[in-house]
């Protein structure tokens, strides 16, 4: 009922010169890691306005690139603030419409189930742990939160040659649960989706990077009021309480 639109499917639609949306529905491209939490909005939301939702997810990076180039989607959710404003410094957001709809954690996880919780993060640097998977931190706003963090306690440096980037936080997540490397970086609300993984350490506290989801409607949008409405749906407290359920946390108070 609320089908995935594949980024190949926007691409080629982009391609061909891209229409809007039929207005009785919506298409979203969003942050991968919230996959199930928004596939759960959506259907509450539909529920009580009739609209109908279809989705785009990826890295927030790829689809910040296809909001610049005219692709012919409605909102964009992206997992951190720089990539919203890749797009917005291209013109390619409503004027008025950005706002803040929920935040996260980092998590640092290892391969199977049942692992012990770790009392500080430098078990990282044990030399049983060779590969780190991370989001690529050029651009994959989990990678980029990943390194800000490592660099902020002293250890981006020695792990430096340990880590093994992906082309976003699920492809980190996988890497994981498939045992091809011995520890991950990713979200909290990721690894909460995985029976595959354990979580060894949360990151919080003072050195903890501050994650913040963005979202706001796109300028080529054609039904800019039904956007709108998702967005404000997301923020109320039948939205947030889904968010919740997933494990993300609310966005700062505006």
């Amino acid at each position: 009922m609320y089908p995935w639109v594949s980024a190949l499917a926007v691409a080629t639609a982009l391609a061909a010169g891209g229409t809007p949306p039929a207005s009785s529905s919506l298409l979203v491209s969003a942050a991968v890691s919230l996959t199930e939490a928004l596939a759960d909005c959506a259907a509450a939301f539909e529920a009580r306005t009739g609209q109908e939702v279809n989705f785009n997810f990826a890295a927030s990076n790829a689809l910040a690139r296809q909001v610049v180039h005219g692709a012919p989607v409605d909102v964009f959710i992206s997992a951190d603030e720089a990539q919203m404003e890749v797009a917005d410094r291209a013109g390619s957001l409503r004027a008025g419409s950005r706002v803040a709809i929920a935040g996260n954690t980092l998590a640092v996880i290892v391969p199977g189930r049942g692992a012990g919780r770790w009392p500080e993060p430098s078990r990282l640097l044990s030399p049983r742990v060779r590969r780190i998977a991370v989001g690529d931190p050029r651009a994959v706003p989990a990678g980029v939160y990943a390194m800000a963090w490592l660099q902020r306690i002293g250890m981006r440096q020695p792990l430096q040659d340990r880590l093994v980037p992906s082309g976003s936080v699920r492809g980190a997540l996988a890497l994981v649960a498939g045992g091809a490397v011995d520890a991950g970086i990713v979200y909290l609300t990721d690894a909460r989706t995985s029976h595959q993984v354990a979580v060894v350490y949360e990151v919080r506290g003072p050195g903890a990077p501050s994650i913040l989801y963005t979202a706001a409607v796109t300028r080529q949008s054609g039904n800019p009021r039904g956007a709108r409405a998702f967005l404000e749906f997301l923020r109320e407290m039948a939205g947030q309480q889904i968010l919740a359920r997933y494990g993300f946390t609310p966005p700062p108070a505006s």
